[in-house]
């Protein structure tokens, strides 16, 4: 009896230890609110910096399954707007590889597309790489954002 009981308990240890979670496979503490500091985009060789502390604020909120990322400029347009953006979808992160499935967006061309980033955690900085390939919006170019981590008070 005892060797049965034995037997199935290391079988139920086996059997657990081989389940796949993807987000226990990454070191990398991913989950969070994190606000871009910057970006820069590559795009048909020509490299544009943006400085996201000034003129527009971004935020990405990350939680076990789903990321959401709203932004918007600080001051208003000439018409008194604001102009608001949005998005969101689940993801997966295995290692260092991030995955974003872009299943919310105010732009239908993006809606559907994944994007593959490779990412990393600097103190309290991540820094997400990758290319954006969107062929209805005509974009195809490589984006690295630095992100900080907004702490809670």
């Amino acid at each position: 009896m005892k060797n049965k009981v034995l037997t199935f308990l290391l079988c139920i240890h086996f059997l657990s230890s081989c389940t796949s979670d993807k987000k226990k496979e990454s070191s990398i503490q991913i989950q969070g609110t994190w606000r871009l500091v910057s970006s820069t985009i590559i795009d048909k060789g020509k490299s544009t910096f943006t400085d996201y502390t000034k003129g527009q604020a971004m935020i990405k909120i990350i939680n076990d399954t789903h990321f959401a990322f709203l932004k918007h400029n600080l001051s208003p347009d000439k018409e008194g707007k604001y102009g608001f953006d949005a998005g969101g979808g689940k993801y997966t992160l295995t290692g260092g590889q991030y995955v974003e499935s872009l299943d919310y967006y105010n732009d239908k061309n993006w809606e559907g597309k994944t994007f593959n980033f490779k990412v990393e955690i600097k103190n309290d900085t991540l820094i997400q790489t990758g290319i954006e390939k969107v062929e209805k919006a005509g974009v195809h170019r490589t984006i690295t954002e630095r992100y900080l981590r907004i702490k809670d008070n």
